[in-house]
């Protein structure tokens, strides 16, 4: 018999669930997919920054529906973890496991500030921009309240923790869930 697991990582920007995604891939011999890859491609593709894609997506709902439709197809072939802002709602049918990381705003925008070698004026701007839109979005085109996390199986803050701190409580987590 051959079983196919389906996990899926969502949060705000810079909460950290692609770095725990791609750890527990890993760690699991698993595949990993990113929506936020798909929808960075498609902003270098147009030449638009991610804020300026996310205003676009605001008016223009075939990016979003494009980005679920793949991240969808990803989930159903499953040995795969996914990530996304929204991808753990738009599989929630298919995954086995649905997991949110977050962090403080402060704390995350210090991280994409980091991660993308940008100011912390300009990180904190962009990020509370691609939140408000986003939420909005998401609200408009799907009736999904971000704020509602009762879909997840796992809720984390990576505040506090050191990356493997974090990682190992879902890791044990993901492994004592796949055993039932």
């Amino acid at each position: 018999m051959i079983i196919l697991v389906t996990i899926v990582f969502s949060g705000p920007p810079g909460g950290g669930k692609t770095t725990y995604a791609k750890m527990l891939a890993e760690h699991l011999g698993l595949r990993y997919y990113s929506a936020g890859k798909i929808f960075r491609r498609i902003a270098e593709e147009r030449g638009l920054s991610i804020e300026e894609l996310s205003l676009l997506a605001a008016r223009d709902p075939s990016i979003d529906l494009e980005i679920d439709r793949v991240s969808y197809e990803e989930a159903l072939k499953g040995n795969v973890v996914l990530d996304g802002h929204l991808v753990a709602w738009i599989v929630a049918d298919v995954a086995d496991i649905k997991i949110y990381v977050t962090a403080p705003l402060i704390v995350r925008v210090k991280r994409i500030s980091m991660r993308d070698n940008v100011s912390f004026e300009k990180a904190l701007r962009e990020t509370i921009i691609r939140e408000n839109v986003q939420r909005e979005r998401f609200m408009r085109y799907y009736g999904i309240d971000v704020y509602d996390l009762s879909i997840f199986d796992l809720v984390i803050s990576s505040e506090n923790l050191s990356i493997d701190e974090v990682f190992d409580i879902i890791k044990d987590f993901v492994e004592k869930n796949l055993k039932h």
